[in-house]
């Protein structure tokens, strides 16, 4: 399957939070004016209807050809509206403000040439100055109200007065009353619809903010963290390159030499040492300052087998199930920030249970890592807060920092980390990836199936 020629690569970062905010700002103006277009397309077809029962079942004589003429200006706005929105995505208040002046406008030219403020449908300006106070700003929606005011006063000064055929009865038999009880019954039911609608459409807007906000802490929170390790990393470089010299130099020693069992524990302390060292590489790698170690091309399969084997024997797992069931393998480039990922899920439910399963399945294109123990589960507290940092059952301080950090890696990589407690007992955590943020194309690429 094919992948980008390399892997994504940008020292940008992510947008800054002003711009994230704007964006969603957008979003949301850009729903709120397709709303105002369907509106607009219900206004078409209720003048229409209005019109054709006023002037041929109620016989009041009405300039058609002007009001056809302003219809057919407010379809044509209406169509340039909807072709011109497809092709941009981002609305802002000037243009919802824009849009509702040109509904004002059409919607006085209508009522100047069919009766002025003595049209029962007047009343309808109430829906424009609702409209604004729900879509803009203060500025706007005060302006709004100004206009559309000065608009019915001007209509009751200028406009002349409907010919109601004076043989109609009074009551709900009255066209006048019927007009009334009719353009409430549409004002309410277009209220009701549509600002139910934008709510919904603001509710939404609010809760992105609000995951913004909480993601921009959690980054602050990492770059915290991440300054922090990498200082730490720097000051235990030296101390730990001393020792694995000074350890080189006891196991040529004869005293060393000549004890096999002196001379393992001091192999052994070389190997932790080396792991310590391998530890504060990954670390220093992760933001950016490798230590001399480039970055290896791989493939999937074979990442995750090392992974395995190297996490298998620096830990005490007494059993530890591993299935692999990617299927045909894919060309990748070795990511630390990935495989510690890994790692810290895997650490973290070995301090539940020692009794670990880890499978690896692929799902089209995505890629899926699901770690299973036998521990006790998580909390409810803890389910509800799962990746929020310092969330532990372990009641030790520091504790619940590897998951937050797994699965701020997820979302980086464009992925998830998600957990849930097993019927019978235990936790499963789920790593969810896409394919296209860790694979890439090659020409050459031989499958391994597993």
């Amino acid at each position: 399957m094919s992948r980008q020629t390399e892997l994504p690569v940008t020292e940008e970062g992510p947008p800054p939070a002003a711009a994230k905010v704007r964006g969603v700002n957008h979003a949301t103006g850009l729903k709120n004016m397709q709303l105002l277009i369907q509106l607009r397309w219900i206004a078409v077809v209720g003048q229409i209807i209005t019109i054709a029962v006023a002037h041929f079942a109620y016989g009041i004589q009405l300039p058609l050809n002007h009001l056809l003429t302003v219809l057919a200006c407010l379809v044509a706005f209406n169509v340039a509206s909807q072709v011109h929105w497809r092709a941009h995505r981002e609305v802002t208040n000037g243009e919802l403000f824009f849009a509702l002046l040109v509904d004002v406008s059409m919607l006085t030219s209508q009522l100047y040439l069919s009766g002025g403020a003595t049209n029962p449908f007047a009343f309808l300006y109430l829906l424009q100055v609702t409209l604004a106070a729900l879509l803009l700003e203060a500025w706007s929606t005060w302006t709004i109200f100004a206009i559309t005011a000065t608009c019915f006063a001007s209509l009751a000064l200028f406009g002349v007065p409907l010919a109601f055929p004076p043989d109609q009865d009074r009551g709900l038999f009255n066209p006048y009353m019927q007009g009334m009880l009719i353009c409430f019954a549409l004002n309410a039911a277009l209220l009701v619809i549509f600002i139910t609608r934008i709510s919904f459409n603001l509710r939404k807007r609010d809760a992105r903010l609000a995951n913004l906000r909480q993601r921009a802490a959690e980054e602050e929170h990492i770059v915290r963290m991440g300054l922090l390790a990498s200082g730490a990393a720097h000051e235990l470089g030296t101390p730990l390159a001393t020792l694995a010299v000074i350890l080189g130099d006891w196991a040529r020693l004869p005293s060393f030499t000549s004890d096999p069992e002196l001379l393992q524990e001091v192999d052994e302390m070389q190997a932790q040492v080396q792991r310590c060292k391998a530890i504060v590489s990954g670390i220093l790698l992760s933001a950016g300052e490798a230590r001399g170690e480039s970055s290896e091309k791989t493939t999937v399969c074979t990442f995750m087998d090392e992974l395995v084997d190297e996490w298998r024997a620096t830990r005490p797992a007494t059993a530890f199930v591993y299935d692999n069931r990617f299927g045909q393998d894919l060309t990748m480039v070795s990511d630390s920030a990935l495989k510690q990922t890994i790692c810290n899920v895997l650490d973290n439910a070995l301090e539940a249970s020692p009794h670990l399963k880890l499978e690896v399945a692929r799902d089209a294109d995505t890629l899926s890592v699901t770690v299973t123990d036998n521990g006790p589960g998580f909390g409810p507290a803890m389910l509800a807060n799962f990746g929020k940092p310092y969330q532990s059952s372990k009641g030790r301080p520091g504790r619940g920092l590897g998951l937050f950090l797994a699965v701020n890696v997820a979302r980086t990589l464009g992925g998830s980390l998600t957990a849930r407690n097993r019927a019978g007992g235990g936790a499963v955590v789920t790593l969810t990836l896409p394919l296209s943020a860790i694979t890439f194309e090659e020409d050459d690429t031989h499958g391994r199936s597993s």
